[in-house]
């Protein structure tokens, strides 16, 4: 597995954070403010650090075992984003 911004983990599996990130990634949002409000409230973070945790969980082969078509939507999203820079 390679580094992330979460840091060389020797594990295998994915962190209980790591799923709720993804959890949450995958869900779709009412109203404004909702999804930042569930990141603060469920994870404890700011939703800078949730998009550094999840940009990092993007490339790492076992999130997308656990979550195949929330990685792979956000994938497709983050390289249409690089190209039309």
């Amino acid at each position: 597995m390679c580094p992330s911004a979460r840091g060389y983990r020797d594990e295998v599996s994915l962190t209980d954070q790591d799923r709720a990130v993804l959890d949450i990634a995958g869900r779709a949002w009412a109203g404004p403010g909702a999804k930042e409000r569930a990141i603060r409230e469920r994870l404890g973070i700011s939703p800078t650090r949730f998009y550094q945790l999840l940009n990092a969980l993007l490339d790492d082969p076992e999130a997308l075992v656990h979550a195949p078509v929330t990685v792979n939507r956000l994938r497709r999203t983050r390289d249409t984003h690089r190209t039309t820079r």
